[in-house]
């Protein structure tokens, strides 16, 4: 009897130190998954950071969001990557997907969001220099966003001589802080404006919000006896400038800069109304 039991101990003995020496192996658990902003505009890059625990070490974490892959950085139990900042009206869908050394992929719920930007503000929309002097597929106007945010063109008007000659669509939008030209006058150019523009006329170019409000607008001379515009005045072979851009007065500069930041140098018309 006492051999019998000397042999079983020593099973037991083997058995519980099997027991104690198996580790579990089992995926990561993502905890929490946090971003910000939550409410991101088109110029906010968006913070994730997800927090995963488990037995296990994470041998990778990525960010899956719209198509696109980003590898998160971090160790432990926390993980960051950023989404890049998206059009105004974006949505975005995301998720967080964990690899641990034991081989197990953990994938979190998806989350989303939508990029929202704060209602226009036209009176940051400005004219900024016109051009009447070239050929026609050469004249231009261009507007400038003297704000943070993009300005959407769709439904914006541009008149000249108060006939509308230009009218914005989908897709044509001026940059924070940047330029838009519309490049070729009588309809030269695809997405030019429909009127004639010269350089030695009196002429009236104006601009107005989607709302038919008028923004801004580029005078030089006036109408004649008959109510007409295009009464003869002196030639300019460059263009008419704001300086600084989106602010300063209308001056008359040799160079012009369609798309571009203007002459830092010209000379005021005493023809054109500031």
């Amino acid at each position: 009897m006492k051999k019998i039991f000397f042999i079983s101990a020593a099973v037991l003995l083997a058995l519980t130190g099997c027991v104690k020496d198996e580790i579990y192996k089992g995926p990561s658990t993502i905890e929490k998954v946090v971003f910000s902003p939550e409410a991101p505009t088109s110029i906010a890059p968006v913070q994730v950071t997800a927090t995963v625990t488990g037995l296990q070490a994470v041998t990778s974490a990525t960010l899956n969001y719209n198509g696109g892959t980003v590898t998160m950085s971090g160790s432990g139990t926390s993980f960051t990557a950023t989404i890049p900042a998206m059009a105004d009206g974006t949505e975005v869908s995301f998720t967080v997907v964990v690899n641990n050394d034991a081989g197990f992929t953990t994938t979190s719920d998806k989350y989303s969001y939508k990029v929202g930007d704060p209602a226009t503000d036209w009176s940051k929309l400005k004219l900024n220099e016109v051009y009447g002097a070239g050929a026609d597929e050469e004249k231009f106007f261009e507007l400038y966003n003297a704000s943070d945010y993009p300005i959407k063109l769709t439904g914006v008007t541009i008149s000249k001589d108060e006939s509308n000659c230009w009218t914005g669509i989908d897709g044509e939008v001026v940059p924070a802080k940047g330029f838009f030209a519309i490049v070729g006058g009588k309809g030269t150019t695809p997405r030019g404006f429909s009127s004639g523009f010269s350089a030695k006329k009196s002429v009236l170019i104006e601009l107005f919000d989607t709302k038919g409000n008028k923004i801004d607008y580029f005078q030089r001379g006036e109408k004649m006896d008959s109510g007409e515009w295009g009464a003869s005045l002196s030639n300019n072979k460059g263009s008419w400038s704001r300086i600084p851009d989106g602010s300063g007065k209308w001056m008359q500069t040799d160079a012009f800069t369609p798309g571009a930041a203007n002459s830092k140098d010209g000379k005021e018309d005493p023809d054109v109304k500031q």
